[in-house]
C-alpha cells in the first residue's frame, strides 16, 4: 500500500480505516500490477495510468468506485455518473462482502474504458477491453 494511502486510511474514524484497510488489501492483493496514488484527494489504483478503482470517504461511509464498472453487469454496483463508472457504498467492514470484490477486480482488470485521455477526447470514452 502506498504511504499516501496508509495516510489517508489513517486520518480516518476506526470504523471507516478498517473498511479502507481491507479494501487496500484486496486491492493490492487482487491488482498488484497496479499503480496505487492519491488522486483528487482520494486512494485510486491504475493500470497503464488509467483509473480503474478507487474509495472516497463520504458522509453516509465509504465509496467504492469502479471507473468502468457499468460494464461489469454486476448487481452489487449502481450507475455513478454520466459516464461508466460504478459504485458500491459501504458503512461497516461487515458489509464488505469479499468475494463479490474479487470479482470485481479481476473484471476491473479485463474491462476498462479509457479516462487516461477522456479530455484528449474531448469527453468521449473508448473501451479499451
Amino acid at each position: 500500500m502506498h504511504p499516501d494511502t496508509a495516510q489517508y486510511n489513517s486520518a480516518l474514524s476506526p470504523a471507516d480505516a478498517e473498511i479502507c484497510q481491507l479494501l487496500a488489501r484486496e486491492i493490492d492483493a487482487c491488482l498488484p500490477e497496479a499503480e496505487n496514488r492519491i488522486w483528487h484527494a482520494h486512494p485510486v489504483w491504475f493500470l497503464d495510468g488509467n483509473p480503474v478503482v478507487g474509495y472516497s470517504k463520504l458522509k453516509g461511509g465509504v465509496r467504492l468506485l469502479f471507473w468502468s464498472g457499468q460494464s461489469f453487469d454486476e448487481p452489487g454496483l449502481r450507475k455513478e455518473g454520466s459516464f461508466q463508472a460504478a459504485e458500491a457504498r459501504y458503512s461497516a467492514v461487515t458489509e464488505v462482502h469479499t468475494g463479490d470484490l474479487r470479482r470485481w477486480l479481476a473484471k476491473a482488470r479485463d474491462i476498462q474504458w479509457d479516462y487516461k485521455n477522456i479530455v484528449r477526447r474531448k469527453g468521449r470514452l473508448e473501451r479499451l477491453k
